[in-house]
């Protein structure tokens, strides 16, 4: 019986012994950064100012319907964009990025988009930059706010919110000119 016993905890060292070898090796899961790491770095906010250009019509139109049926209160229809931002509020004004993702008409009884969109900048200091917007946008309401979910480049770790206001709307082609004001807190 002893070495039945001695060679069960024999086993049982090994076994415990390379399984923590085995953790060390493999790396970590995790890791908690020291607080003076953090510390180096200055929070910011920069202010954003552009116009987002949704365009339905003409032979490359920048969003197209993805889903959605014919009903007549748009609930459920989907489009995926890939929509210009300029500084100024004619398409001709230097661009300065591109809206990519995706909206829905998320609400039965209004006109209210679920906004799934990065804003990918182009130009200047934020060239090779995003940031995330994930939000309800009431488009009928003047002025929507959006939340600034994250980015990347010059806004990794971005909080913040987008202001956005239709200065054109064509409702023959759903053609749309939005300004966006958008403060992003970031390192």
């Amino acid at each position: 019986m002893a070495p039945l016993l001695k060679n069960t905890f024999t086993i049982t060292f090994y076994f415990t012994f390379l399984s923590s070898l085995s953790h060390l090796c493999h790396g970590v899961f995790y890791e908690e950064l020291s607080e003076a790491i953090s510390m180096k770095r200055m929070e910011k906010t920069t202010r954003l100012h552009f116009f987002f250009h949704d365009i339905h019509s003409g032979k490359t139109p920048s969003a197209i319907k993805i889903a959605g049926t014919s009903d007549p209160s748009l609930f459920g229809d989907t489009y995926m964009m890939d929509n210009a931002l300029t500084e100024g509020q004619e398409a001709s004004t230097k661009v300065v990025g591109k809206a990519q993702g995706m909206y829905a008409f998320a609400a039965q009884k209004e006109a209210a988009l679920l906004m799934v969109v990065n804003y990918e900048f182009t130009q200047g200091d934020f060239n090779g930059s995003s940031i995330s917007v994930l939000g309800r946008n009431p488009v009928m309401v003047d002025v929507r706010e959006m939340p600034i979910v994250g980015g990347s480049g010059r806004f990794r770790f971005a909080t913040g919110y987008a202001l956005a206001h239709t200065v054109w709307f064509d409702p023959k082609t759903g053609d749309a000119i939005v300004e966006y004001n958008v403060y992003v807190k970031h390192y």
